[in-house]
């Protein structure tokens, strides 16, 4: 018998329905001489500090370089916060795989096919001290016809031994970098935590800086001239090229125009720009459309995409590819006749050309662990109003993707008064093309007012359409209108502007091959760059304000800390992509590699040790339980430092975190000031004073 080892539930269910392995049991599923288990994700994981010794923060003992490291069951927080515990669920299913590769000969490898899922088996295969011969299953979708495909090609597995070595390397590089930079940190902020990591970092750096430059913007007020014009009786504007800082000067230029009373077209522009169908979502473009258009946080769409993966309405979203291979393509017009027995989709499908769909979206080299995100031929059902509106965005994106490219018509027209030129843009819809789908104007306002031509450059665009012009015509002023303009300050980064931001962090980077590789990889992956914004938050660096992210005291504190520090250097990421790469491919040796991010990380430990931080000026409160000992104050927690007595008080309480003067309050008073703006589980805001009782337990006093 063989064993196969899936990532999820799911995908263990696809493939033994395939193989006729049918027969269920704890954690697994039987027959025709195999048995279909999955990992539930990194059942394994590296160690904590704590297995190897360390407790707390001791300077002495930085910089930690664990040799080896050890492979241990996914830790989970201790109830009381103290420490970390093996995860019950993890150990459970690790036994249910140690029991079926014991009874197995063989293994065949079924996990994603990426770095991520190769690590997630390798790791659980070394921490069972297994040595049994394994295959690599290696497929893009979860079709019949790929499963089927990949199992008559099943590859050894020790093909795939780079991609493991830069795995491994990027996990345990990771644990060096963020553990180390943390510990340090807090150690010099007086063992106040501050967390630091790779990725975390970096993203940190990019909100703080947009949220530094928004406020330091000096805005400046600004004059231009709008002119009114009428010909074949199409009324349309024309708009100075020129902007006058000065009100006084515009007024007189504008005197001057109006006296004038006409003028002369000097050029004229036309083309015709084709605006490419998109093609499919992957699951960061998803997060930003949903972020913009519905107001969701990212974390919300990958969950709900999640959700809807796993009643099977959708394929996998945690895809960092917008394409489908092209043994996908054949089952696409399937999928439309669904869509078309749907009464919401059938005007929509009706626009597209069966027989002659657009195959943009097929691109086999352009399938990464995943392909782009499509439905699936199950009809959804009893969906909450976010799946709705989620499913119904994969599923238009894809009748978009199918569809022809839009044809537009864009003018570019100057004309002159004397010597002061303005500027008449234009463009009328040849083809709808795409648009058609959902309209041409229902789309966002970013759609309308840009296009891309055919040499890739942007043109900005109203769509307005203009009567034939052509150099030398006279056009009479019907109007004048000075317009006051304010100067606008780099906007607050919204997640959608973050999740594209941290797509393209190498923009930044001179170096034109790190650039390069950046650009692919991005600081994250689409599948972590929500988690990480996450976080941010629940780390109180950042808060969501309205819909804009932006930074807290303590988030600009750590960024004003290591902002010249190697550690937020986004160079870094790109550094160690190209270095993981050469690793996959054969070019370097993870054991180099770890060499130099030891050295690395010697550096970052140094210097973050070496920060000079001032403690914060914390009152001496005695504990009210045990009456000994002064409280520990820190970020997220009130405590007595006294392990017997372990009396503790949250700061966050109702999502607002409690200052120095209202955890005063409670503890000497029994009783805070007013607190404003709590938020119940509901949602809905409340006032009230917080009360420490006779018991030491905390509850609301309503005004």
């Amino acid at each position: 018998m063989k064993a196969i080892i899936a990532e999820k539930p799911s995908v263990a269910y696809e493939i033994a329905h395939l193989l006729n392995a049918n027969e269920r049991k704890e954690g697994c599923l039987e027959g025709n001489g195999y048995c279909v288990t999955w990992a539930l994700g990194h059942l394994v994981s590296l160690g904590t500090p704590e297995d190897y010794g360390i407790r707390g923060f001791d300077k002495a003992s930085l910089p930690v370089f664990p040799d080896p490291f050890l492979l241990v069951p996914r830790p989970i927080k201790k109830q009381n916060h103290q420490g970390y515990q093996p995860d019950p669920s993890a150990i459970k299913q690790l036994k249910i795989i140690q029991s079926v590769i014991n009874r197995c000969s063989s293994i065949i490898v079924a996990t994603d096919a990426g770095r991520e899922g190769e690590l997630i088996f390798r790791y659980i295969y070394h921490y069972l001290q297994c040595s049994k011969p394994f295959e690599r299953l290696w497929i893009s979708s979860l079709t019949e016809k790929a499963i089927e495909e990949g199992f008559k090609k099943l590859q050894s597995g020790s093909v795939f031994d780079g991609l493991y070595e830069a795995a491994k390397a990027r996990s345990e590089a990771d644990w060096l970098v963020g553990i180390n930079a943390t510990q340090a940190l807090s150690i010099a902020a007086h063992e106040e935590l501050y967390s630091l990591g790779r990725v975390q970092t970096p993203t940190l750096a990019l909100i703080c800086r947009r949220f530094i430059d928004h406020k330091n913007f000096t805005r400046a007020k600004y004059w231009q001239i709008q002119l009114k014009h009428r010909k074949e009786y199409l009324d349309f504007t024309s708009q100075s090229k020129e902007r006058w800082e000065d009100k006084k000067q515009a007024e007189k230029i504008l005197r001057f125009i109006e006296r004038e009373g006409k003028a002369t077209v000097e050029e004229v522009s036309i083309k015709t720009v084709q605006e490419s169908s998109p093609v499919l979502f992957d699951l960061a473009a998803l997060q930003k459309e949903c972020n913009m258009k519905l107001g969701l946080s990212a974390d919300e769409v990958l969950r709900t995409a999640q959700g809807l993966y796993e009643k099977r309405f959708i394929t996998y979203p945690r895809t960092g590819s917008k394409y489908i291979p092209e043994d996908l393509w054949a089952e696409i017009p399937e999928l439309v006749r669904i869509l078309n027995a749907v009464d919401q989709f059938r005007s929509a499908v009706s626009t597209l050309k069966f027989g002659s769909f657009n195959k943009r979206m097929v691109n086999d080299q352009k399938v990464t662990d995943h392909h782009g995100l499509l439905i699936t031929t199950k009809i959804p059902s009893a969906l909450t109003a976010t799946e709705k509106a989620i499913y119904n965005m994969i599923a238009y994106r894809l009748l978009e993707a199918l569809s022809e490219h839009c044809s537009k018509q864009v003018s570019h027209v100057t004309v002159k008064v004397h010597h002061y030129e303005f500027s008449i843009r234009g463009s009328k819809i040849l083809t709808k093309g795409w648009r058609a789908i959902k309209g041409i104007l229902s789309d966002s306002k970013s759609h309308r007012n840009s296009i891309i031509d055919n040499n890739g450059n942007t043109l900005e665009e109203m769509l307005m359409e203009l009567p034939e012009l052509k150099m030398g015509d006279e056009l009479k002023i019907s109007k004048t209108e000075l317009l006051e303009k304010v100067t606008q300050p780099p906007k607050l980064y919204i997640e959608a502007d973050l999740l594209s931001a941290m797509e393209n962090a190498g923009r930044s980077i001179e170096n034109k091959e790190e650039q390069q590789i950046l650009s692919n990889i991005g600081i994250g992956t689409p599948a972590t760059r929500a988690s990480i914004i996450e976080t941010l938050l629940s780390r109180n660096y950042i808060i969501r304000k309205s819909k804009a992210l932006v930074p807290t005291e303590k988030g600009l504190k750590v960024y004003d800390l290591v902002k010249d520090k190697k550690i937020g250097n986004v160079q870094m990421t790109a550094e160690w992509e190209m270095a993981l790469d050469k690793i996959e491919k054969g070019g370097l040796t993870s054991k180099q590699f770890i060499t130099d991010i030891k050295v690395y990380t010697t550096e970052i430990t140094s210097e973050l040790l070496s920060l000079s931080i001032p403690q914060e000026n914390i009152p001496e409160l005695k504990c009210p339980k045990c009456r000994q000992h002064n409280l520990i104050i820190k970020d997220k927690i009130v405590k007595c430092p006294d392990d017997q007595c372990n009396w503790r008080q949250f700061r966050t309480v109702c999502g607002v975190q409690l200052n120095i003067d209202q955890i005063s309050s409670l503890i000497m008073e029994g009783k805070t000031p007013l607190v404003k703006n709590m938020r119940s589980r509901n949602g809905k805001k409340f006032d009230a004073y917080i009360i420490l009782g006779d018991d030491l337990n905390t509850s609301f006093q309503f005004p």
